[in-house]
């Protein structure tokens, strides 16, 4: 077995059941992220549009494909058409967007509302308290479906130092999911990546993105 196949062989014996395993393949061969399938990976993490085309078009649905990088409104037209689900949804003009593009593919496009867990001003995400706003506003439009929240958190050298901000934002998950909204179905908390997924799994995750546990260090 090749390097690959034992890392996603050894993730997924410790992952438990019922959480789902999204391998970051930012700037990953066609090969690489073949290897990954064919070790029991079903979904597949694009952070570019111009990285995802390939693997895409070669691979095709054998698996899902979630973009998990942040989305510019002007490429929406491009990703909607290749991705099964969009992780990085945050804000209401974004995912108006996803929706005009999605009704011309004839599609619903599943999305996740990304949340700035640590309100940090350089990155991308909706303010934990601006969640529910933003959901209420975009839940009628009829070819997206908010299915869930996503969030990164900041840096910690320990990584044990993102739990109270996963924390948070599973009890956010948990207060939305409580509403019962109409066209809104809270089935999947994204936290956690290669160094924090156990960490986030433990806090309330049900889906972890990781990417060089699985594929080992970028050279290039």
């Amino acid at each position: 077995m090749g390097y690959i196949t034992d890392n996603v062989h050894r993730i997924l014996k410790e992952v438990p059941a019922g959480i789902s395993v999204v391998a970051a393949a930012k700037k990953r061969t066609v090969p690489e992220v073949q290897e990954a399938i064919d070790a029991g990976i079903s979904c597949i993490g694009e952070n570019y549009l111009q990285e995802s085309v390939e693997p895409i078009g070669s691979i095709g649905n054998k698996v899902s494909w979630h973009f998990i990088g942040r989305l510019q409104k002007n490429k929406a037209r491009h990703v909607v058409p290749l991705f099964d689900m969009i992780e990085t949804v945050d804000s209401a003009a974004l995912a108006e967007t996803i929706d005009v593009q999605a009704e011309k593919h004839d599609k619903i496009m599943p999305i996740l509302i990304e949340i700035n867990c640590a309100r940090e001003s350089q990155k991308s995400g909706v303010l934990p308290e601006d969640t529910e706003g933003l959901i209420q506003r975009i839940r009628t439009l009829d070819h997206i479906r908010v299915k869930g929240l996503m969030t990164m958190g900041p840096f910690f050298e320990d990584p044990e130092g993102l739990r109270p901000f996963f924390n948070e934002t599973r009890g956010l998950f948990e207060d939305i999911r409580s509403l019962q909204m109409d066209n809104v179905d809270m089935e999947y908390l994204s936290m956690g990546m290669s160094e924090s997924y156990l960490i986030a799994i433990e806090e309330g995750a049900t889906l972890v993105r990781i990417g060089t546990k699985i594929f080992g260090p970028r050279t290039y």
